[in-house]
Parts: structure tokens; C-alpha cells; sequence
């Protein structure tokens, strides 16, 4: 009778250790923390409580309490992603559409402004030229000036002087290349300064999730994290960047960058709310990818020569149409090495652009920079004092009529 009453103490105990445990089937996938917090609380209670009713209850009543015992409530689920809505998307597709605008107006009224300066200048130089005719240079004043100078002030003036060459050296297209890249190291450089982490994840990662989902459709263009996909993208843009500025020029070849990266991120967005991977993404691949279709379309037969592999080359064409089958093919399998809706979307809006998109709206661009023309022509003409107004008004009823 001991052994039987042991025996049936010590199944007693295990039934009542087991029942105070989630079965395998019925436990919740939580996050460590939170797993961790519910075993370490939940265990020790239960264990104690099953032996004080066997202690200080007999078996019958044992049972009628764990019948009616009411059962443990369940954790708290995991935070989860927001759910597709696509409301979110409205708010980025009215920015997308306005940034491109303004971006497109600003590009005109850039380029009237540089022809206009140009035009200056050149007026300025004839009549420098003419001056200098009547005027002798005289060596021996720079001979002075110059030894005069200390050794530390004559190595910054050559290495200006090196510099100017580089850059006078450059195309146009180059030259915009380098303001472009400076401006991608300058942002990879503020990614390893830990103060700015927050700040940089905010408005430099683009979000169809986040709060904010506008600016950074512009920023993220302009963001790399690592310095390998930063040289890769850059790589690429500094060896298009001659032939697209020398095909668009250097104002429309600004816009048409920057609204790029905008549209690229929009079909980003599009893509992960229908699919639901809701994930950030950061860099220039959607605007460069936009270069590289747009230089392919405009010149289908260039040989193009991949980067390790010299001795392999192939046409523009055939190499546009192997990149938008890989993106293609990432996007439908689900692959997350690259964000490849923007690169399909930046691909496809450089084959529009250059087909339908350069007439459609550059060469529309006439009745804005007329408006410009005259919005100028007016703010000179109120400045020019009041002999402009005496003859406005000093016409009289036949000077208005005339």
C-alpha cells in the first residue's frame, strides 16, 4: 500500500506538472524577449500551486478544481506588419507627380537663366578683349608677386591650379556626375556617425510602412549604407554620364535623374503593399537603371563590356533586355538581394522617356519659360526708375489708344 500510494502521489504530481504547460500544437511563436518573460513567469506559479493542492487537498477535490479551473490566458501576439492598405498609396503618387513637374519646371527656367548668363559673359569678353588692346602687361609684376609668396602659399595655388585643369579637362557630363557623387559620399558618410542613425533610417530609407513616406522617396536616392553598392552605382553613372547629358543636356538631365529616383520608388511602393513585404530599401540603383535603359534605347547598337569579364562584350540593347528579364524574374520569384520593382520601374521609365516622354514634356516647355521671359522682363522694367513710368503715363488718352 505505501509503493501503490507513492506511486500514485508521484503520477499525480507529473499530471498536474504537465497540464500547467502549453502543448507544442497550442504555443505562440513570440519574440525572444517575450518568450523568455512568459516561461520564467508562467512556470514557477504553476509548479507551486500544484503542489500545494496535492498536499492540502485530497484527490477528488483536486480534480473538481482543475475541471473548473479556468484556463491560463494566452500571450500577447507579436507586433505585426501593418496590413495592405492602399490608401498609403495615394499621398507618395500626388508627390510623384508634383516633384516631376517642378522638377521639369525648375530645369527650364535653369536652362534660360544658363543661356542667358552665357550670353552675358560672352558680351563682357568682347569688351575685356577690347580694353586689353590698350593696355600692356607687365611680367615683371607677377614676377614680383609671386616670389614674394611663401613656399606653403605657392603649392596651394598649383594644386588650385591642378584642380582647374582636371575640371576644365571634363565634360559636361562628368562634371555632373562628380557633384552627383559627392553628394552620395557625403550621405555614407553621415551613416556612420551614430547620433544620425535614427535621423538616416527616417528620411534616407524608403518605407511604404513609415510615417514618412514622401521626402525620403527623394533622399533614399541619394543614400548607400555600404560603400561596395555606392562605388557600383557610381561606377555606373560616370561611364553614362557623357552620352546622357550630351543627348539631354545638363538641366534636363538633372530632372530627369532626380525624378527617376522618385518614380522608381513609387513602383517600389506599389509593388511591396500588393505583395505585402513591407521592408525598407535605400540607393541610386532605380535612377541609374533609368540612365543605363535610356542611353540603350537612344543607342541599341553600342558595344557595352561587362566590368570583370573585358574580353565578353555585347550590344546596349541586348544587354537592357538581360537586365529587365533578371529583375523580372527577381520580382516574381521574390528575391531581396536588390529592390527589383525599382529597377524594373527606373528601366521602364528611361524607354518612355526617350520614346515618347522628351516630346511630351521638354519640348512643351515653351509657354514657361516665355512666362519666365516676361515675368523678368517686368521686374527689370519696375526697376528702371521713373523715366520708364514718365513715358507710360506721359502718353496720355492717345498714347494709350496708340
Amino acid at each position: 500500500m505505501a509503493c501503490w500510494g507513492y506511486l500514485n502521489k508521484w503520477t499525480k504530481v507529473k499530471f498536474i506538472a504537465h497540464t500547467s504547460v502549453l502543448s507544442p500544437s497550442k504555443r505562440i511563436v513570440l519574440h525572444p524577449q517575450q518568450r523568455c518573460a512568459f516561461r520564467k513567469v508562467q512556470r514557477k506559479p504553476e509548479a507551486r500551486k500544484g503542489v500545494q493542492e496535492e498536499t492540502g487537498s485530497p484527490p477528488g477535490e483536486m480534480a473538481e478544481a482543475r475541471l473548473s479551473q479556468k484556463p491560463a490566458p494566452e500571450p500577447p501576439l507579436p507586433p505585426q506588419m501593418p496590413p495592405r492598405n492602399p490608401r498609403r498609396l495615394i499621398k507618395p503618387l500626388m508627390f510623384t507627380i508634383g516633384f516631376t513637374g517642378c522638377s521639369f519646371g525648375t530645369a527650364a527656367i535653369l536652362q534660360y537663366e544658363s543661356v542667358k548668363s552665357r550670353l552675358d559673359s560672352l558680351l563682357e569678353e568682347s569688351e575685356s578683349e577690347k580694353k586689353e588692346k590698350f593696355q600692356t602687361h607687365d611680367t615683371a609684376h607677377w614676377h614680383k608677386w609671386w616670389n614674394q609668396l611663401t613656399d606653403f602659399q605657392r603649392q596651394v595655388i598649383m594644386f588650385m591650379s591642378m584642380v582647374d585643369d582636371m575640371w576644365s579637362g571634363m565634360s559636361e557630363g562628368q562634371r555632373v556626375a562628380t557633384g552627383i557623387i559627392a553628394v552620395n559620399a557625403a550621405v555614407l558618410c553621415c551613416w556612420r556617425i551614430p547620433s544620425l542613425q535614427r535621423s538616416m533610417l527616417k528620411y534616407f530609407t524608403s518605407n511604404p510602412a513609415s510615417k514618412t513616406r514622401c521626402l525620403p522617396m527623394v533622399l533614399s536616392s541619394f543614400s548607400h549604407y555600404s560603400i561596395i553598392h555606392m562605388a557600383v552605382n557610381m561606377y555606373v553613372l560616370w561611364t553614362f554620364s557623357t552620352t546622357i547629358v550630351s543627348i539631354l543636356g545638363r538641366e534636363q538631365f538633372l530632372a530627369f535623374y532626380a525624378s527617376a529616383g522618385v518614380i522608381s520608388t513609387m513602383i517600389s511602393y506599389t509593388c511591396k503593399t500588393a505583395s505585402g513585404r513591407l521592408h525598407p530599401s535605400l540607393g541610386a540603383s532605380g535612377a541609374i537603371m533609368t540612365v543605363l535603359a535610356a542611353v540603350c534605347t537612344k543607342m541599341p547598337e553600342a558595344k557595352l563590356a561587362i566590368v570583370l569579364l573585358p574580353m565578353f562584350s555585347l550590344t546596349a540593347g541586348s544587354a537592357l533586355k538581360a537586365l529587365v528579364a533578371i529583375d523580372t524574374a527577381g520580382l516574381v520569384l521574390g528575391w531581396r538581394i536588390f529592390d527589383h520593382a525599382a529597377h524594373l520601374g527606373g528601366a521602364l521609365f528611361g524607354v518612355w522617356y526617350v520614346a515618347y516622354g522628351q516630346e511630351l514634356i521638354w519640348k512643351s516647355r515653351e509657354p514657361l519659360v516665355k512666362f519666365w521671359h516676361e515675368l523678368r522682363r517686368g521686374t527689370s522694367d519696375s526697376g528702371g526708375g521713373p523715366r520708364d513710368g514718365g513715358r507710360k503715363d506721359g502718353g496720355g488718352k492717345g498714347g494709350g489708344q496708340a
